[in-house]
């Protein structure tokens, strides 16, 4: 029985460390923040292709997002924007950080995603001809998604 009382009380005692110690689950620590926005600049200057979704053959916008979170957080995205933009958390413009996933809208629903740099700036594949590049946020038509 002493074993028993013993037992359980080292299990709540790590029970409690651990959980106290958690950061929520859609927090993005630094580390992984950094890796985001890193990968996402190391990708600057790979052409735009519709349907794309590696370095080598090129990017479409959400080929792009899909990529960069799959590498740095192991996420599995959708493949569309609008798939993309029903992930991972709602955030307020206010309180958009480095390495949230960007996504515009018109009345037709969501038609582009980026990643959030800094400074009113994401990282993006915009269209035929454009490589992915920063490029400073045009509208106020966007929501804000963050994972981790």
């Amino acid at each position: 029985m002493r074993h028993l009382a013993r037992a359980m009380c080292a299990l709540l005692t790590v029970s409690v460390v651990f959980l106290g110690a958690q950061a929520p689950a859609d927090a993005m620590s630094k580390t992984q923040k950094h890796k985001v926005a890193t990968m996402a600049k190391k990708l600057k200057g790979t052409p735009y292709r519709y349907g794309g979704m590696s370095p080598r053959r090129g990017f479409d916008c959400s080929g792009y997002t899909k990529y960069v979170y799959g590498k740095t957080l192991h996420i599995g995205l959708g493949r569309t924007a609008g798939a993309q933009a029903k992930q991972g958390r709602a955030v307020p413009k206010g309180q958009k950080r480095r390495g949230d996933l960007i996504a515009f809208y018109n009345g037709r629903g969501v038609y582009h995603v980026g990643i959030y740099a800094r400074d009113n700036i994401i990282w993006h594949a915009s269209r035929p001809g454009q490589p992915v590049k920063a490029e400073k946020i045009w509208t106020s038509s966007y929501k804000v998604r963050r994972f981790r």
